[in-house]
């Protein structure tokens, strides 16, 4: 297949380890696709909903959509990031890179998670 479309009542739930409060929804995965890379969801935190500080092995991509989400993220140790993310705002890091979210709005925060998969070397 060489495209996918999916349709808003299409996302698939999935219980997403390290995530409280949280219901998160998948659009694309990379088996969507001809030699895809990429995973797509979007996530619907509710008032103090987070996720465990940790990494990944993707590279990450958070765009909020609606609300506000506060993140803490590892960028060069000693260094973090910490700061509120609005609707608009973006967060993009390399493999590994520990992080964590929590919405801290009074209303649900919706996130678009973007998720690629390194090439192998």
């Amino acid at each position: 297949m060489s495209y996918k479309i999916t349709r808003r009542n299409e996302a698939v739930t999935y219980e997403a380890p390290g995530h409280f409060d949280v219901r998160t929804t998948r659009l694309h995965d990379v088996g969507d696709v001809n030699s895809g890379i990429v995973t797509m969801g979007l996530s619907h935190f509710l008032p103090g909903g987070k996720t465990t500080y940790g990494a990944n092995t993707k590279e990450t991509i958070y765009y909020v959509v609606d609300g506000q989400m506060y993140i803490e993220s590892e960028v060069d140790t000693p260094n973090e990031v910490k700061t509120t993310l609005y609707a608009g705002d973006s967060y993009h890091c390399g493999p590994n890179t520990k992080k964590s979210v929590l919405n801290n709005g009074a209303t649900a925060c919706q996130m678009l998670v973007v998720l690629i998969t390194p090439p192998e070397a």
